[in-house]
């Protein structure tokens, strides 16, 4: 089996994290969150992911060298976005039969086996993961007949609405990407599934309860690290508070179970910490309160300083005795 991972979005909801560094090469906990994603096919039998991103690019080829185990992650270049469907038309060179195609901003735990298995039990050309939530305002709700069918996608509601909606995993057939153009933007949610619903192919919903939480906002972001420190996520399994290797915490600062840590970063005494995400190499120095924030790489927020509900870029510096709340602060940017 193989698979085709979408990682290339730009991230614009996730900015200024993602102003230096593309999505799903953000840090879950201590390593770049496509791991998990890979790790997870692995563990379903996938054998090779086919990934694909004009984003940012280079930053996926020290990934790709420290990548090790299953599956095998096979790089094509993509000069310029196509869209979810037009990444996988990019990879059907590489496919040679039924295969999964998965998100590569989406922690889940979803049975990747099952799925592909009522896949074919069904004689589906295609089948789509969809998974229950509270609101469906960022996604729109999937419609299904009696018999599991995809019957519509509607568009996203004005108003609240809970509902099931695609979970950005699926299992294809070739034959779904049939008379597909090739090198230009294509999406298989809004143009490919539509399609084959209307010229009456096999298009199979099936529902799931595995946890899923797509990262694309910060509050997802760190919702998701929050829900992996309780324990809620099978297949990531960590102590709370984490901390990662060669980070110091001194004695006598204050870090609490919702707290991360990132590998080499710094935390001084009197330092307070609650319900947090820090990067690689990034400092709080004494006295310093963070809440409700994630602190990107190399970023350092100074003695006294309170961060509450902000983001701050790589290498941005918060002045000591300096206050911010809902802020996002761009990368390498000093804020006194």
């Amino acid at each position: 089996m193989k698979a085709v991972v979408l990682v290339g979005g730009e991230g614009t909801r996730l900015r200024p994290l993602t102003e230096t560094r593309p999505k799903p090469l953000l840090p879950f906990m201590d390593r770049p969150f496509l791991h998990h994603v890979l790790d997870h096919l692995g563990r379903h039998g996938v054998q090779e992911a086919i990934l694909s991103s004009p984003y940012l690019e280079e930053e996926f080829r020290s990934f790709l060298e420290d990548r090790s185990g299953a599956p095998a992650a096979t790089w094509v270049h993509e000069s310029e976005p196509l869209g979810t469907c037009g990444a996988i038309v990019g990879a059907l060179p590489l496919l040679d039969g039924t295969f999964l195609v998965c998100n590569g901003d989406i922690l889940t735990d979803l049975d990747l086996t099952s799925l592909v298995r009522a896949h074919r039990e069904r004689g589906a050309v295609a089948t789509i993961a969809l998974t229950r939530v509270e609101d469906a305002r960022p996604y729109g709700l999937v419609e299904t007949d009696e018999e599991g069918r995809v019957a519509a996608f509607r568009e996203k509601p004005e108003q609240r609405v809970a509902g099931w909606v695609n979970a950005g995993t699926y299992v294809l057939e070739p034959a779904a990407l049939e008379g597909t153009p090739e090198g230009i933007p294509v999406s298989i949610e809004r143009e490919t599934f539509p399609s084959l619903i209307a010229r009456g192919d096999p298009v199979l919903g099936v529902f799931s309860s595995a946890y899923w939480r797509d990262l694309g906002t910060p509050e997802s972001y760190l919702d998701a690290h929050l829900d992996a420190l309780a324990g809620l996520v099978s297949g990531v399994r960590v102590a709370a508070p984490f901390i990662g290797a060669g980070a110091e915490v001194a004695p006598g600062a204050a870090v609490s179970e919702t707290v991360v840590v990132g590998t080499g970063a710094r935390v001084e005494a009197g330092a307070v910490l609650k319900r947090s995400v820090l990067h690689e190499r990034c400092r709080v120095d004494r006295d310093a309160k963070v809440e409700g924030s994630i602190v990107g790489r190399d970023a350092r927020v100074g003695a006294g300083a309170m961060v509450a509900s902000s983001v701050l870029g790589d290498g941005a510096a918060l002045a000591p005795g300096a206050r911010i709340e809902g802020a996002r602060v761009p990368p390498g940017a000093a804020v006194s």
